[in-house]
């Protein structure tokens, strides 16, 4: 029996129960495939993936590879499309089955139902929940039932509470198929995307580069070494620095991380050290990834639609009020300060990326989407189903009962700039 592993957004050795399927396994081949649509301009000139995010991808990828060659692996990652690449693969090497992780939107389940289509006949495709915090069949209600509000899917929740096991790293990987040992690891730069590399920006939060012992490190940090999640609630709405934040965005949405081991983590600090409200929050915010997860699953392509969830199909607005926007020349100091940080980093603050949200929603007037497309492009940490369900929150065509987030700029600004010290460190001077 050999399988394949497709890895995609679990990057990780560490909880993945993908690669845990494997083990009894003859052989094994571990795969990723950087698909070139996902860098090539489409509408406004957007790309589905910046020069941040690919950064970060391709040392995950290359992290991962070392990884697993400590385990007599590794990682074969080919440019193209899963649905051409995969199948030529199975064929070749005799793959069986193709393990990989279940999937929960749109675009992704349509690539799965491609890359089945085009299999070699015999081939199975098996799917396995890996970047989820419960499984759906543990929930306390079915997806068709689920809470439309969030603080009763967080009562419901905490209610019942689903188990959240996380399980160990294995210890070996199945050795490779015959002949492929030549073709393995990551061969290929920013350049092979069509994407320039940006200069080293000294300001940036961002505390730690891609991969999975990259973020093991920085979880270990935030909670063990400063203790920095003991603040969490009362630091999480500044703009700037190294710990307001836990920053394990970017590690959940590469799967270097799993959502449950940062809750055995989170737990076991509880334990150790007492719970608190920042301990609370961190477990608050997770609870919100999961809850847009589930409804991106529920809704599906509805959540892309610009009047999201309430059903408006007519088109948006879009002129020159967003290129000045996406490109930090509103003449809104703080606004303009905000973009470029997000353009210079590839990472934006929780409270900033509501602020500039809402900006171009009621001040510019312009289609919601389009920031929403903006930002995949940008973030380093981009979520399908986290940023898209928070941008329609924003907008008010989502999961808020108070229909949307108008946020009084000025307001804003001096609550959380009051002296000027963001505008000014992002200033284009």
């Amino acid at each position: 029996m050999i399988a394949l592993v497709w890895f995609r957004s679990d990057l990780r050795l560490d909880d993945n129960p993908v690669l845990l399927e494997t083990l009894h396994s003859d052989a094994c081949l571990p795969v990723y495939c950087l698909d070139p649509a996902q860098f090539i301009p489409g509408k406004q000139g957007l790309r589905g993936c910046g020069v941040h995010r690919a950064t970060y991808l391709l040392d995950s990828l290359a992290a991962l590879h070392s990884s697993l060659q400590k385990r007599g692996s590794g990682l074969l990652v080919r440019l193209g499309a899963a649905d051409q690449l995969l199948p030529t693969l199975c064929a070749e090497f005799g793959v069986n089955r193709i393990l990989t992780h279940a999937e929960h939107a749109p675009d992704e389940l349509a690539l799965l139902g491609r890359v089945v289509a085009a299999l070699p006949e015999g081939t199975l495709m098996q799917q396995r929940e890996s970047n989820a915090l419960f499984a759906v069949d543990d929930l306390p209600f079915t997806l068709n039932g689920l809470p439309q509000v969030f603080t009763r899917f967080r009562h419901q929740i905490e209610k019942q509470l689903p188990p959240m096991p996380a399980c160990p790293a294995p210890e070996y990987v199945p050795p490779l198929p015959c002949g492929v040992d030549q073709r393995l690891g990551v061969d290929l730069c920013l350049a092979d995307l069509g994407l320039e590399p940006l200069p080293l920006e000294p300001r940036t939060s961002i505390p730690y580069q891609g991969g999975e012992a990259a973020a093991q490190v920085w979880l270990q940090d935030y909670l063990w070494q400063t203790q920095a999640v003991r603040h969490y609630k009362t630091t999480r709405n500044q703009l700037h620095g190294h710990y307001f934040s836990s920053k394990l965005s970017a590690a959940l949405t590469h799967g270097c991380l799993s959502p449950r081991r940062i809750m055995a983590e989170l737990q076991r600090h509880e334990q150790q050290m007492g719970a608190n409200e920042s301990t609370y929050w961190l477990w608050f915010e997770l609870l919100w990834r999961e809850f847009f997860r589930l409804n991106l699953a529920l809704h599906g392509k509805r959540f892309f639609l610009r009047g999201g969830l309430r059903g408006d199909h007519s088109p948006g607005t879009h002129d020159q009020r967003f290129d000045d926007w996406r490109s930090g020349r509103t003449g809104q100091p703080f606004i303009d300060a905000c973009l470029r940080e997000l353009n210079a980093t590839g990472f934006l603050s929780n409270r900033a990326r509501q602020i500039v949200a809402s900006y171009l929603v009621y001040e510019l007037q312009q289609d919601w989407r389009l920031g929403a497309a903006w930002f995949e492009q940008q973030l380093v940490d981009y979520d399908v189903a986290s940023n898209w369900g928070n941008w329609a929150y924003i907008a008010g065509v989502g999961q808020d009962p108070r229909g949307g987030r108008h946020f009084n700029i000025a307001r804003q600004v001096q609550e959380h700039d009051p002296g000027g010290d963001y505008v000014a460190m992002w200033s284009d001077n």
